[in-house]
């Protein structure tokens, strides 16, 4: 919340609940691994998001193509105690995917307004 004078101001959710209707099952690993080499779990959770599928495709140097399947936006910190989410997987209409890239969208008060996974 942003207090200017006696007006006390609420930073507006950019990714609402109500628009978070999919069902995801989301596993985000901590950094390091535990002593068998398994990735520690920090999140593993059903939960609710707004998923936007897509279709990505391109050649690289190698000739590889890279497909990104999809982004997964959630309402508020979805894992508070990771500052960075680098790692992990989601499963979403009956597929796993690879979290490519996590984001935590900060209020200029440092508060997060949205999570978003970014799904290979």
């Amino acid at each position: 919340m942003l207090q200017i004078g006696r007006c006390v101001m609420k930073y507006p959710n950019l990714v609402p609940k109500s628009m978070c209707m999919t069902d995801i099952n989301v596993t985000i690993y901590k950094e390091g691994v535990s002593e068998t080499g398994a990735p520690l779990i920090a999140l593993n959770d059903e939960l609710k998001c707004n998923y936007q599928d897509m279709a990505y495709t391109k050649m690289t140097a190698e000739q590889k193509i890279v497909t990104l399947s999809g982004k997964a936006y959630f309402c508020g910190d979805i894992c508070p105690e990771q500052a960075v989410i680098s790692s992990g997987k989601v499963t979403v209409f009956g597929v796993e995917r690879t979290i490519y890239q996590g984001t935590k969208a900060r209020n200029p008060d440092g508060s997060v307004n949205y999570t978003l996974l970014e799904l290979v």
